[in-house]
């Protein structure tokens, strides 16, 4: 069964991507425009309206169900079958310059904390989604966005790199004392999508100790980029296996992105997980490789950088 994962609070713009219009390629690729960056007040009142519906949740389900603060707390919870939520901001679009919202959320159970979503913000710049295109768009992490780095560093708030761009991770590679982690990309040497990270990347990921959660969404699998119906599940197994041959198989888990992104088919929920599993073991995996890669990885990566 499901064990537990990261629970995104993601602040959606008010005009939806679907209504912005996209540019064709000639050869298939495609451009579109990022959102505009977000208001800080209408990102804080959507962020603590989701944080309620999250903490009613964990109510409701009379102890099948925990917010876990601690490595302690999450292995506990995996080991009784309770379902363990890490409380995740897909984008810091809803904490304040001077961080003070940062202390409050973590004090509420905030453990993951993406720097941006796919747009720009006070602390850094998203990447795009076009395709093919590189990661290495626009300018690195603005003071702020070093001073959240190191805030988090400090409280122990893992910090996700995904929809970060290239000189932005860079810049957290260069300040931060925890482990490198995206939580849902996938290889770039793959498919050319700036939402997935670059070989240099990955290493540098896996020279901190850290971890890349491979992403399901189609158009970030496919060499083409394209969301097709038909996309299989040994879209997914490359990028795992692509990346544990390039640095190994402690350095990549499950990172999916349901309700975020287009799944391929029989994946359409957590309870598709059984066929990539079968999937994965079919490609060469043992037990002790699907341990790491489902779970173990994780519970590491998370006891290196929590306090």
């Amino acid at each position: 069964g499901l064990g537990g994962g990261f629970f995104a609070l993601f602040v959606p713009s008010p005009k939806p991507m679907e209504e912005m219009p996209g540019e064709q390629l000639d050869g298939g690729g495609y451009k579109y425009p990022k959102p505009k960056p977000l208001s800080l007040e209408y990102a804080l009142h959507t962020t603590i309206s989701m944080m309620a519906v999250m903490l009613k949740v964990e109510k409701e389900a009379q102890g099948q169900a925990k917010i876990v603060k601690t490595v302690a707390e999450l292995e506990e919870c995996l080991a009784n079958g309770t379902l363990a939520m890490i409380l995740h901001f897909e984008g810091a679009d809803t904490i304040d310059t001077d961080l003070h919202a940062l202390h409050t959320f973590y004090a509420a159970g905030l453990r993951s904390l993406g720097l941006v979503w796919s747009r720009d913000n006070a602390f850094g710049t998203g990447v795009p989604f076009n395709f093919p295109d590189s990661p290495d768009i626009g300018p690195g992490l603005t003071e702020a966005g070093k001073r959240l780095v190191q805030a988090c560093n400090e409280l122990g708030i893992m910090v996700d790199l995904s929809h970060l761009n290239e000189k932005g991770f860079w810049d957290v590679a260069a300040l931060s004392n925890a482990p490198l982690v995206a939580t849902h990309s996938n290889a770039h040497a793959l498919a050319a999508s700036p939402r997935n990270l670059t070989d240099e990347q990955l290493k540098a990921v896996a020279q901190s100790n850290g971890l890349v959660g491979i992403n399901y969404h189609k158009g970030f699998l496919r060499e083409d980029g394209r969301s097709d119906k038909k996309t299989s599940l040994k879209q997914i197994v490359r990028h795992v296996n692509y990346i544990a041959d390039l640095v190994g198989v402690d350095h990549v888990a499950l990172g999916s992105d349901f309700d975020g992104a287009k799944m391929p088919e029989n994946l359409r929920d957590a309870a598709g997980l059984p066929k990539l599993l079968k999937a994965l073991r079919k490609s060469g995996h043992d037990d002790e490789s699907l341990k790491k890669i489902t779970h173990q990885n994780w519970v590491r990566v998370l006891g290196e950088t929590w306090k």
